[in-house]
């Protein structure tokens, strides 16, 4: 399963009356692994940020001045989206953006190409509901370090959205991640099945020796003193097995 987590930086708040993508982050996961085929833009808007934005970002007009347009990088930003989950923080804002920087060019809605899309605050807000769940908020609460982080960037946020997600999510992947036995045979289970298969392992009988049986049987005869009535595993049938030393 390939998934991945992203983030834009932009220069306002609404992509309906003008603001543009300034910067694109996105950090690849394939079946819960980070691969480190990672993805970076910074794009020439064309226009200034806000300041409210740029005090957020810090990316100035003359930094994004000699880099590339959206429309230049659009159709590797593509490419490299197709088919995948993305995972993204307060997703609507992120996605709006790139709807409309994709409709500017006439090219196909992001949805259309990629595959489902995760909403990690509203994940957050369900696992931890009425508290605070900024990824600096996720960050603390997971034990993520986020020290370095003094300005948003889209490559940074990602990385660290990468982490919280898989913090937020380990109960999904396989307890048991080494195959056993023949290709595709993996013991696998999740928060869902708590279901496991032995059929593969080979697994050693130990029996109790003397000693150990002569103790469990003293330990019976303790715990019916104590109670007064006999032990319960000696009260189950003995064709169960169950009650009886060995």
């Amino acid at each position: 399963m390939r998934q991945l987590v992203l983030d834009t930086e932009t220069t306002g708040l609404n992509a309906r009356t003008g603001d543009r993508v300034i910067e694109i982050g996105a950090v690849e996961l394939v079946n819960r692994r980070l691969t480190g085929n990672n993805l970076h833009f910074y794009i020439n808007p064309e226009r200034d940020s806000d300041p409210g934005a740029l005090a957020v970002h810090g990316l100035t007009t003359e930094f994004l001045s000699d880099k590339p347009k959206f429309a230049e990088i659009a159709a590797t930003l593509r490419e490299y989206l197709s088919g995948a989950e993305l995972i993204i923080h307060n997703a609507p804002f992120d996605v709006g953006f790139l709807h409309a920087e994709f409709e500017r060019l006439s090219m196909p809605p992001l949805h259309e190409y990629c595959g489902a899309i995760t909403d990690t605050l509203v994940v957050a807000k369900q696992m931890f509901p009425g508290k605070r769940n900024s990824l600096d908020a996720l960050c603390d609460r997971f034990g993520i370090s986020n020290a370095h982080r003094k300005l948003h960037g889209a490559l940074l946020d990602a990385e660290l959205l990468a982490d919280v997600y898989l913090a937020m999510t380990r109960g999904q992947e396989s307890l048991v991640i080494e195959s056993i036995g023949e290709p595709g045979e993996a013991i696998r289970t999740d928060v869902t099945g708590l279901a496991l298969s032995f059929a593969k392992l080979n697994l050693p009988v130990l029996r109790a020796s003397e000693a150990e049986q002569a103790a469990h049987v003293a330990t019976l005869d303790d715990i019916e003193r104590a109670a007064r009535k006999t032990a319960v595993w000696r009260a189950l049938p003995s064709e169960a097995g169950v009650g009886e030393a060995g």
